[in-house]
């Protein structure tokens, strides 16, 4: 499957299926820290990922006064 990373902005493959959660460990990502998105969808941790899937990984951002 194709990954899109941001921070550093880089394109990886990565052989699937794998669960979305374990995708992160892979890529040495702290899970409770990153968005899995598919397509236009939010994947959560349990959730498939396969081959044919392009997926963005964005890392959580939190602010506020």
């Amino acid at each position: 499957m194709l990954i899109q990373l941001s921070h550093p902005t880089r394109s990886v493959e990565i052989k699937g299926p794998k669960k979305a959660k374990d995708l992160l460990k892979e890529l040495n990502l702290v899970v409770e820290a990153h968005l899995v998105i598919r397509g236009d969808e939010l994947v959560t941790e349990d959730e498939m990922l396969y081959d044919k899937d392009q997926i963005e990984i964005r890392p959580v951002i939190s602010g506020g006064n």
